[in-house]
């Protein structure tokens, strides 16, 4: 599973969900589908706290400090 993009991992979770919510499935393929959900949220949790991560590390001025950096959408006319 790891070597899934995280929008592909995000996918397969949304695919899973989809899956659970019609109720259709046996107990057994329910709760293997419940299982590979939860793998799957942790780990598109796991790399949102990456990016995060890096985002704080390259936005952090020359002395450490946090920098406000202004996000604006390419064409998008300004800060969002």
């Amino acid at each position: 599973m790891s070597d899934l993009s995280f929008e592909e991992t995000l996918a397969r979770l949304e695919a899973v969900v989809l899956q659970l919510e019609t109720g259709d499935l046996p107990l057994e393929q329910a709760l293997a589908a419940f299982e590979e959900g939860v793998r799957l949220a942790r780990v598109c949790s796991t790399r949102l706290d990456e990016a995060e991560r890096r985002v704080h590390v390259l936005t952090r001025t020359p002395d450490g400090q946090e920098a406000e950096v202004p996000f604006t959408i390419p064409g998008g006319g300004g800060d969002a």
